[in-house]
């Protein structure tokens, strides 16, 4: 326990941490002596993560969480073994992501039986909303009636303070104004929106509520915990607010607990933000995040195939920092959010970037919008389906299947464990029904269905939806059974021109495998020679001098002897 003393020592300078410490011992000692469910110690080339709402799919008078049960286990178990449930707590907005209680079910979802019910089929994700609570939760509510346990629950700021150094992810005010039930008005702190208030973690009590959220959550069987928004997780006036080093102990502290209670949980970071500071979440390799969400991989993805030309796709790779069994990183070109653009940042030219978002909203994407420190604004991210960011309005069908499998190649092949968003895997379009129901730009790309209504497409053989949903379905398959896509293989990028994406994957024992990709809506011919089985097509190819690649074809080359 003396690293998680140091921890608390550290974020807590120059207070008594004492209780806190024994508190905090005494709830990993409760946990330890639980019986809970044996873990999967290390990830694999087998491990892919299916991104859903437990309310995804919906039968009339049926808990979705048994509704969804019935599909994964129908229809996406054999693909996905991991399902990244979504925030499925009672909430106020956001889709989930403004909790009012942690540590409940959704009443429509079902309860935490269903949870346990999906658990026997899947290894789950959990999201642990831990920068912010809903204004109508319990802890909210007894603040603002003057219940003195949660006065400091929350942050109040006088508005007259400098706050303009604060990073900003939106174009709302930093700062909500409430009314207490006394008729006294405070200013509380709010990042993301006047319905998500910030916790407060100077607040040592706060902390160890939040730590029994994160034991509670791998009670009830989290093998995968994801910390939303974490990187605003620490304030201090007078500077960003964002990345601070005591978020990292906190990070860092709660990895120590979760390998003392619970060995092979894994923590992963969700930090929507430039690359640099993205993978700082991991930390020196075995003290911080297990995982890191690949923020640049989508909107990188995105730009290399809009502009035929992989150069700063490739030129990312080239640099993406080696991982062992300690971390990896989670990779996904689709989510419940829209695509980030702030991790490309410094990666992609400002212009470029604008040209891309212009050229989008052109072809029906809609675009958030933040708050710059100098009272601008800038697009922060593209609201789209992946199939329509990747394809015009009047293309054919057959070359929105080309493109978006080409892309979710990228994904699957690439160092880490890899995360499909379930509209991915169901071929979905836009919704702007949903936009226009919401007014969120982000319903775009969150439509729910009936169960009868998804089954029946997905069995329609001449429909786009049975066309991803089997393509897509082959080639996860395949990857799940080719050990040199284990995440900690490592990646070496080919230069083969600009219009390939091309790397190789070489293990320990020097066996290797060739992944190419024509971003290109033209055949595109490469130097390569040699002899190679395509693990894609099952044949044994030879090759002299040069390859020749049709548009939009990716292949994956083990090499003969």
């Amino acid at each position: 326990m003396e690293i998680i003393k140091k921890r608390l020592q550290f974020i807590y300078e120059n207070e008594n941490i004492d209780l806190l410490l024994s508190k905090v011992e005494e709830s990993i000692i409760n946990m330890k002596a639980k019986n809970l469910k044996n873990r999967k110690q290390n990830w694999d080339e087998k491990d892919v993560v299916l991104i859903t709402y437990g309310d995804q799919f919906y039968v009339e008078n049926e808990p979705t969480l048994q509704t969804f049960k019935k599909m994964y286990n129908q229809y996406l178990s054999e693909q996905f073994p991991i399902v990244h449930i979504l925030p499925f707590y009672p909430y106020s907005s956001d889709d989930g992501f403004s909790v009012i209680d942690y540590k409940k079910v959704n009443p429509h979802m079902g309860d935490w039986n269903e949870i346990s019910e999906l658990a026997t089929s899947a290894r789950l994700m959990f999201d642990d909303v831990c920068n912010h609570i809903s204004a109508k939760s319990e802890w909210f509510q007894e603040y603002l009636k003057g219940n003195p346990e949660y006065r400091n629950f929350f942050i109040e700021m006088d508005p007259k303070y400098d706050l303009s150094a604060v990073t900003r992810p939106r174009a709302t005010p930093v700062l909500t104004k409430f009314k207490l039930e006394n008729n006294e008005e405070r200013y509380i702190w709010t990042t993301f929106s006047e319905d998500q208030i910030d916790i407060n973690f100077s607040n040592q009590e706060v902390l160890l509520k939040m730590i029994d959220i994160l034991l509670f959550y791998i009670e009830q069987g989290a093998e995968y915990i994801r910390l939303d928004a974490i990187g605003f997780m620490w304030k201090e006036v007078g500077t960003s607010c964002i990345h601070h080093e005591k978020t990292h102990e906190i990070v860092k502290l709660f990895r120590d607990i979760v390998d003392i209670v619970a060995k092979g949980t894994v923590i992963i970071t969700e930090t929507n933000v430039p690359h640099k500071d993205n993978i700082s979440y991991l930390g020196n390799g075995t003290d911080e995040a297990h995982m890191v969400y690949q923020f640049p991989l989508p909107p990188l993805v995105l730009h290399a195939i809009h502009n035929e030309n992989g150069s700063a796709l490739s030129n990312w790779a080239k640099h993406l920092p080696s991982t062992d069994i300690s971390t990896t990183f989670f990779n996904f070109l689709a989510s419940h959010d829209g695509i980030g653009l702030n991790p490309i940042r410094g990666i992609i030219p400002e212009q470029e970037i604008l040209e891309m978002v212009e050229g989008l909203k052109e072809e029906g994407a809609l675009v958030n919008y933040k708050k710059n420190p100098d009272g601008t604004e800038s697009p922060y991210e593209i609201n789209v389906t992946y199939m329509d960011a990747l394809n015009k309005r009047l293309d054919k069908d057959s070359t929105r299947v080309d493109r978006f499998l080409l892309a979710h190649s990228i994904l699957l092949t690439l160092p880490g464990v890899p995360a499909v968003y379930v509209q991915s895997i169901l071929g979905s379009r836009n919704d702007y029904e949903g936009v226009a129901k919401t007014g969120m730009n982000r319903s775009i790309n969150r439509k729910k269905y009936t169960y009868n209504e998804i089954e029946k497409e997905l069995t329609d053989v001449n429909s786009l939806r049975h066309s991803i949903f089997t393509e897509l379905t082959k080639i996860i398959q395949i990857r799940k059974t080719e050990p040199l896509f284990h995440p900690n293989v490592d990646l070496d990028v080919i230069d083969l021109g600009e219009e390939l994406f091309a790397f190789k994957r070489t293990n320990a024992k020097s066996e290797s495998i060739y992944v190419l990709h024509n971003l290109t809506n033209h055949t595109t011919v490469c130097r390569l020679e040699g002899k190679y089985q395509d693990i894609l097509t099952k044949e044994q190819k030879e090759y002299s001098e040069t390859i020749s690649l049709d548009p939009y074809q990716f292949l994956w080359l083990k090499p003969l002897n």
